[in-house]
């Protein structure tokens, strides 16, 4: 009876142990986010040749629906968050606005140091 309970307890401690190295699946990004970096990559580069990559963590955005216009120009969505700006040094990160327009079409990137 104690080799039982011992080997059922062993067993509790390897699915225990399985279960805590699964990777929790993160939120896979965005078209609009995607859609995002890559002009906001294209912008900042012709600044500054330096910036490599644009890294954004799309578990650390907000992407809020909105139905607004900035003067005739409808705006379907906001998304904000942190970006890392990869360079030849590290550096710390930007803060991010992309406004959405209709079909996805990104209006406007704005990245600001903290």
């Amino acid at each position: 009876m104690q080799t039982a309970l011992l080997r059922a307890g062993l067993l509790l401690l390897a699915l225990a142990g399985t279960a805590a190295a699964q990777e929790v699946p993160k939120t896979p990004p965005s078209p609009e986010l995607e859609a995002c970096k890559t002009t906001g990559l294209l912008a900042l580069k012709e600044r500054s040749p330096a910036i490599t990559d644009l890294l954004i963590d799309p578990d650390g955005v907000t992407i809020a629906k909105a139905d607004t216009k900035v003067e005739d120009t409808p705006v379907k969505g906001v998304i904000m968050g942190d970006a890392y700006l990869e360079k030849k040094k590290s550096e710390k990160p930007h803060r991010f606005v992309c406004l959405i327009g209709e079909k996805g079409k990104v209006l406007l990137t704005f990245f600001t140091q903290q």
